[in-house]
């Protein structure tokens, strides 16, 4: 798939020069004009050699990068209690970007474990395609570790809308999905659900929603955030795990009284150069940390990808570190 993407994108910005050259040369012809061809054709062998260049780059070299980023997050409602408290925050994973590179993938699962992270949080899309994509990697991802374990919600590629199944056989799958990371990884997967978190007589609230997709790509939307945040509502620090970062903006932010949301999905669309990512045609909130009135959305940028290339958009770990 990655060969005939690089080879359809190399025809067409070969052909764009030359079709430009010659609808100029027709252009030029009743005014005796010869064009010359050079330019065009050093042109269209650039583009070609560049574009190329970056595709393989990507393939070979940028998919495999990974950066921590830590984010220092400081709000007055944090309880006393988890003041310090680490929260490592995963997305992303698509399961089938790994085939064939275990060994890559258990490296960024030692690397989250060496954080030691009080809890991990993986906000959707562990596959692409298929519930099968787990089965490989399931001795891997039991492997991810933290005080109070690991609670993750689904993605849009969890439920298969883009698998050429029947509606019975893609419930199917979701319900393997789901167990898998219930009871063959040991995740705490929140379905319209929370889960609280007590320190001494301190305690948060983890909240998670089912994908929601209200922005550029609404192709699944099963959230319901009032059921998964209860009844009824809390005044204390509240987090939200929601894989979809348009559901912010959309439900979140000033309808409700959660401070910190988490979300992933955008892949900062695989490709940025110089801090610029096409992903913000689509997604307003795409990559990194946004506040607005004492709310805050971070959007994780994923491990894995949907296309197997990464061009400056590296697969992001984050470290959120809670303070006062």
């Amino acid at each position: 798939m990655f060969v005939v993407l690089t080879l359809f994108l190399c025809i067409f910005l070969a052909l764009v020069p030359n079709v430009l050259y010659l609808v100029c040369y027709i252009i030029a012809l009743p005014f005796h004009y010869h064009l010359p061809y050079r330019f065009f054709g050093y042109t269209a062998i650039t583009l070609v050699v560049v574009c190329a260049s970056l595709l393989l780059y990507g393939n070979l070299i940028g998919r495999f990068l990974h950066q921590v980023k830590q984010v220092n997050y400081v709000n007055a409602d944090v309880p006393n209690a988890f003041v310090g408290y680490r929260i490592v925050h995963i997305s992303d994973l698509h399961l089938d970007s790994w085939k064939g590179h275990s060994r890559q993938l258990e490296k960024r699962i030692n690397e989250i474990n060496n954080l030691n992270p009080d809890l991990i949080c993986f906000t959707g899309d562990l596959v692409s395609m298929s519930a099968n994509e787990i089965e490989p990697n399931i001795e891997i991802l039991k492997k991810l570790k933290a005080k109070d374990g690991v609670v993750s919600v689904l993605g849009n590629h969890d439920y298969m809308p883009y698998s050429r199944i029947s509606a019975e056989q893609r419930n199917e799958a979701i319900e393997s999905v789901v167990r898998s990371q219930r009871n063959d990884l040991g995740w705490q997967l929140l379905l319209n659900e929370h889960v609280m978190l007590h320190l001494g007589t301190d305690s948060i609230k983890i909240i998670g929603c089912e994908n929601h997709s209200v922005g550029a790509h609404s192709v699944v939307q099963r959230g319901n955030l009032a059921r998964a945040m209860g009844e009824p509502q809390m005044a204390g620090f509240q987090v939200l795990l929601t894989h979809d970062p348009s559901h912010w903006r959309h439900e979140v932010l000033e309808k409700t009284p959660i401070q910190l949301t988490l979300s992933g999905h955008t892949h900062a669309m695989q490709f940025r150069i110089f801090g610029w990512t096409p992903s913000r045609w689509l997604y307003p909130e795409c990559d990194g940390l946004y506040t607005e009135n004492n709310q805050t959305l971070y959007v994780n940028i994923g491990l894995g990808g949907t296309a197997p290339f990464r061009i400056g958009a590296i697969p992001e770990i984050t470290l959120i570190t809670l303070a006062k």
